[in-house]
């Protein structure tokens, strides 16, 4: 659970909970800083790209990637090279909110592409969300370039994660210290359908 005192607060507080034998809910993660979107936040369903912002909602923590070696997390996990990237241009739905291991030239691209080793320290550790991932199969073409039938929201923005932090504010991620990203990892089992809860702190006490 991500909680922010007010919607354009750029940082706010990671906490993680476990559902125990008696349906009980206990803390396994302490109160931790995180950094947030510069732009603050924004609801999932009205969040457009560009904006900076980390969207408000309960998404499912998928897989992780990170340039670091797989640190004995049971998502499953891709250690990053140079080739691999994540592609968000709107020109180009297809291959919109996915993430591309082809080597291939995303010059094209722009600032619609991350090259994901770039990123250094940021993506040593990285749990993938659930925001705007397109619902269609993913194929690959002839190239290698993973595309889908059924894209995501082009306004909408993507790549958002749960990542190590740099110090700062995001482009729209959660961000926090990489000792504790690293342990956040070995806890995460997609056995326990994981998911986290972003919010200002008024949005998720009302709940």
């Amino acid at each position: 659970m991500v909680t922010a005192p007010a919607w354009r607060s750029t940082t706010g507080t990671l906490r993680a909970y476990e559902r125990g034998p008696g349906q009980d809910w206990r803390l396994v993660v302490d109160a931790t800083p995180a950094f947030l979107g510069y732009g603050g936040l924004a609801p999932e369903s009205s969040r457009r790209q560009g904006t900076g912002t980390t969207p408000v909602g309960t998404f499912d923590i998928l897989r992780g990637f990170g340039r670091a070696t797989d640190p004995g997390t049971a998502l499953p996990y891709r250690r990053v090279d140079r080739d691999d990237a994540w592609t968000y241009n709107p020109a180009v739905p297809a291959t919109y909110n996915l993430f591309q291991d082809a080597p291939v030239s995303w010059r094209s691209y722009g600032r619609y592409v991350e090259m994901l080793w770039s990123y250094g320290r940021q993506y040593d550790y990285v749990a993938v969300l659930d925001y705007n991932l397109p619902d269609g199969p993913v194929t690959r073409t002839a190239r290698g370039v993973r595309r889908t039938s059924e894209p995501a929201d082009t306004r909408a923005g993507g790549g958002i994660f749960l990542h190590v932090s740099k110090g700062g504010p995001t482009a729209g991620c959660i961000a926090v210290a990489r000792p504790r990203m690293r342990s956040i990892m070995q806890w995460l089992d997609p056995a326990k359908n994981p998911v986290l809860v972003v919010g200002p702190t008024s949005e998720i006490a009302a709940r």
